[in-house]
């Protein structure tokens, strides 16, 4: 399927089509995979490796665990609250062997983001780092979630790594609350049981829901788009067609800086790499920024993957020269806007360009992307093999080359829909298939495709979205606060900071404001830019015009 409009051909080395149901489904690659490269490192984290023959014996044993000591059936939901640790793959690739629905949970959500989450998504089952645990424990009997599996930062190492490097972490550094573990189990134990048990295979369509990725999706409450297998096997044979022309399969080892709960690092770390028998690099905090210098250091890595924020971070930092990146030939940024001069200083100092690509939750996530040697700066490539893009204008009618208009996509990545909400879906998902983007966007004859503006308020912050309305709903409620409005300003730090606008009846202390609100929204959706107004502009109707305030 070529792309509606304007694209004319795929560079050379790339097939204009993929076919979704190459597998039936993702374990169907994943029981491939292992047995494949069996001998071939999976994973790195903190020194440990673990093997795709590992991956497959812990993976089951989960299963097995899941499937013969829990009420979870195929169907159900579990989430998953995990940092990048080797725990992420065995857990995620153990509960869909046993047919469950994953749900990616961020580990630095809030009290109350975390309920919403767990009880829209009628999770019966959470895994969870142990530092988040006493977040988690504080909601769950305000949700339908039946078992709390905890694991510890080093659960995978040998036995006196694993009691050094938890002892640090719970006692010197502190990063461990206590929590209450009577309501709790060890995944090392139940990885014991399992490995005595029988996991028994399931049998799964492509058209299953796997995987439930929340997203605020234009506006408001984070809803979770619905991914089938399809959906997944398509978009990581997708980003298989533009990343073969600079990877080879079994030869990379690949810098996993970003969190596997995001879509966008679940589909190329979990998925194609798996698929494509590579190694990778697990990072559980990019945010200490010389600790993962400290790895990259240690490392004889071929390829990362990143976004904005985190080149910029790496390049300021005192020992970034000192990193060894002659092997290096591969750089994938998604997540947010890449910006000229941080692409133009990163191949200069790294001899190395970015590759830039666009996506949303709601295509699994990848729609564009940049192909090797073919790359254009400032565009986010051209779409992907088996996916139509168009622009239209206010009224859906197609746009010329070059025409700026509302971004729309179709392909086989395209989401099912929003879980429980149809009435939300309806709103995004044309009766032809078409996704409206939400972003404007203009395609140049040739197929390469520019993101112009945002039609929709959504504000990106370090590669994540924070929706508008969550945050207003939280700032008003601090006392004092009459109405408010939260939008996007351009931030070098993080592509984009959180700028809010309020009116008030009493004189209002900054501060305060915020950390009301860190006590309720995580870090990176608290505002950091006050502005106040005796008046906000409106429409006719009363609602708040941010495009106005922006």
């Amino acid at each position: 399927m070529s792309q509606t409009y304007f694209l004319k051909e795929y560079p050379a080395g790339m097939k204009a089509t993929i076919d979704p149901e190459s597998y039936s489904s993702v374990v169907q690659l994943f029981d491939h995979c292992v047995k494949k490269f069996a001998t071939s490192y999976h994973a790195t984290c903190m020194g440990q490796t673990l093997t795709y023959a590992q991956l497959d014996e812990k993976s089951a044993a989960f299963a097995a665990y899941l499937q013969n000591h829990t009420s979870l059936m195929p169907g159900d939901r579990i989430a998953i609250q995990l940092p990048n640790l080797l725990q992420f793959p065995v857990v995620a690739f153990g509960a869909l062997r046993a047919g469950l629905v994953l749900v990616n949970t961020n580990p630095l959500y809030t009290a109350s983001e975390l309920e919403h989450q767990f009880k829209d998504s009628g999770a019966k089952a959470l895994i969870v780092y142990e530092g988040m645990a006493k977040t988690a424990l504080s909601i769950i009997d305000k949700t339908d979630i039946e078992q709390v599996i905890v694991t510890k930062i080093a659960d995978f190492h040998s036995p006196l790594k694993r009691i050094l490097i938890n002892s640090i972490v719970k006692y010197v550094k502190k990063l461990v609350p206590k929590y209450n573990k009577a309501k709790t189990v060890s995944l090392n134990d139940v990885l014991k049981i399992g490995e005595n048990d029988t996991y028994t295979k399931v049998d799964r369509q492509p058209d299953d829901v796997i995987l439930l990725q929340y997203t605020g999706g234009t506006t408001g409450v984070p809803k979770g788009a619905m991914l089938t297998n399809r959906n997944m096997i398509a978009n990581m044979l997708q980003s298989d067609e533009f990343f073969k022309i600079e990877l080879e399969n079994q030869k990379e080892t690949i810098i996993a800086p970003l969190p596997l709960y995001h879509c966008y690092a679940f589909t190329v770390n979990c998925l194609l790499i798996t698929q494509t028998g590579n190694h990778n690099i697990l990072i559980p905090n990019p945010r200490d920024i010389s600790g993962y210098i400290k790895t990259l250091r240690n490392t004889k890595f071929t390829a990362m993957t990143g976004l904005n924020t985190l080149f910029n971070a790496m390049m300021n930092h005192k020992d970034f020269n000192k990193i060894d990146f002659s092997k290096l030939h591969f750089t994938l940024s998604g997540g947010m806007a890449l910006m000229h001069e941080t692409a133009i200083r990163w191949q200069k100092q790294t001899g190395c360009p970015i590759y830039e690509g666009y996506g949303m939750t709601e295509t699994s996530p990848v729609v564009s992307f940049n192909p090797p040697g073919f790359h254009r700066l400032g565009t986010i490539g051209i779409p992907a093999p088996s996916t139509e893009v168009k622009v239209v204008d206010d009224d859906g009618n197609p746009l010329e080359a070059d025409q700026v208009g509302e971004l729309y996509i179709r392909g086989p990545q395209v989401m099912k829909g929003y879980w429980n909400k149809p009435e939300e879906t309806e709103k995004v998902m044309s009766l032809h298939g078409w996704l409206k983007s939400g972003d404007m966007a203009k395609i140049s004859e040739d197929g390469y495709i520019t993101i112009v503006d945002r039609k929709k308020d959504m504000i990106i912050v370090s590669g994540f979205n924070v929706y508008p309305n969550e945050v207003e709903d939280i700032v008003t409620q601090y006392d004092g606060v009459v109405e408010c409005a939260a939008i996007g300003v351009v931030s070098e730090e993080t592509g984009e900071a959180v700028k809010i606008f309020i009116v008030a009846s009493k004189p209002i202390n900054e501060a305060q404001v915020i950390a009301f609100c860190r006590e309720r929204l995580t870090a990176y959706k608290v505002p950091r830019i006050f502005e106040f107004r005796d008046e906000l502009p409106k429409t006719n109707v009363g609602k708040v015009l941010r495009r106005a305030l922006r």
